[in-house]
């Protein structure tokens, strides 16, 4: 294994640190502040519109798409301290058109869309000039299983009509929204993983109703995370997203990049909390000396620094795997480091926000929003425990 970065990822990377110093951590506060200040809080904010213009002036544009065709063509090794660089800031990501939901509908439209849909959603989704959706967690079931949800997809005709309620529809009420990507059951009476099917919505179809949208932890997101009943909704046959049937697989094929895209943007989350205690345990004195010289802080950065490196190495061997032997073989890596890299970067920010006291908690800095993001993706693309359960299968499997 050679872990070593290529020549394009060191001059990217390289961009990418100028382009976070100069830009990105600078426009932070701003982008708050617009969006307090837009009538709508889900508009994008003027300042994203230039981080956009610029990340694009300096080819930093659609970095995750491993498919040559539509995007940079980088490998996942290659992406991975991209991630991680634009990981360090919570609008790093949607600077350089690299940020959930999108992504994933990104790239399932790359693998599995028609030449059709691509032109329609996939063209307009990479040139930002849309943004879409992602609706399959239901709140009336445990989603963490995608067999459970039971929302419908009924053939009449030509068309397909939906029914059900979905929610954290991350994506859904951003006003540039213009495509909602369904998952529910098209057949009940197939086999188990035969009975979903994903299909594409035009986000202004008549039967959407956005029912309110959801905090995490308190927080709002610009994007919105709505709950959403869908109620006969109608859509054309060709909107399918590959045959009936296909659901479970394309999910499963959507879930795996993104919970490496997390987890490589949970290492820069890290960095970025480690760098700010570093920084304030070094500055402030308590009980006459630095609280740098306390043997629990040391032990704090000590362990943040250990823990951070090896989750890094486990991101390095996972992005291998997957660009040598497919996706399929790093599958209990992957599964590995959406729970390490999630449960790391949750701690490295806890103690982050400790070395702070009060003001880890207040939104002086951005630690409260960190430990609420690194908290909340524990249970989002398949909470800890459904990864852990897979990953002790495949365990076992060597020596059933």
């Amino acid at each position: 294994m050679d872990f070593g970065y290529s020549a394009r990822t060191e001059r990217l990377l390289e961009q990418l640190r100028t382009f976070m110093e100069e830009h990105v951590y600078p426009a932070e506060a701003v982008y708050d502040e617009q969006i307090r200040s837009n009538d709508n809080p889900h508009e994008q904010p003027k300042v994203m519109l230039d981080l956009q213009a610029k990340a694009r002036e300096l080819g930093l544009w659609n970095l995750f798409m491993t498919h040559g065709e539509w995007g940079a063509g980088l490998t996942n090794l290659e992406y991975a301290p991209l991630a991680e660089m634009v990981g360090r800031s919570v609008i790093g990501n949607e600077a350089i058109n690299c940020s959930a939901p999108d992504t994933g509908n990104m790239e399932i439209l790359a693998m599995y869309g028609t030449p059709q849909q691509q032109s329609r959603w996939l063209a307009p989704l990479l040139d930002c000039t849309i943004r879409s959706a992602f609706a399959m967690t239901e709140p009336e079931v445990a989603s963490s299983d995608a067999t459970n949800i039971t929302s419908t997809i009924r053939r009449d005709g030509d068309e397909y009509v939906l029914n059900g309620r979905k929610w954290y529809t991350s994506g859904i009420l951003d006003p540039d929204c213009k495509l909602v990507i369904f998952m529910g059951k098209s057949d009940s009476d197939a086999p188990t993983y035969r009975q979903q099917s994903m299909i594409l919505v035009p986000a202004d179809a008549p039967g959407i109703e956005v029912l309110r949208d959801l905090p995490m932890f308190g927080y709002r997101d610009r994007l919105g995370h709505g709950e959403v009943q869908f109620t006969d909704v109608r859509v054309p046959a060709d909107h399918m997203l590959g045959a009936e049937g296909d659901g479970f697989a394309i999910a499963q094929g959507r879930l795996g990049p993104g919970r490496m895209h997390y987890a490589m943007r949970a290492i820069g989350m890290a960095e970025r909390a480690l760098e700010l205690m570093c920084r304030r345990v070094l500055q402030r004195t308590a009980f006459g000396g630095p609280l740098a010289d306390r043997g629990v802080v040391r032990e704090w950065i000590a362990r943040s620094r250990m823990e951070i490196d090896q989750i890094r190495l486990l991101v390095l061997q996972s992005s291998w795997l997957m660009d040598t032997r497919g996706n399929a073989a790093a599958r209990s890596e992957v599964a590995a480091i959406k729970v390490a890299a999630m449960e790391v970067a949750h701690r490295v920010v806890d103690h982050a926000v400790q070395a702070h006291g009060a003001a880890g908690v207040s939104d002086d800095t951005i630690l409260a929003r960190l430990y609420a993001i690194t908290r909340a993706l524990q249970i989002a693309d398949g909470p800890n425990e459904v990864h852990l359960r897979t990953i002790a299968r495949l365990e076992l499997k060597k020596y059933a």
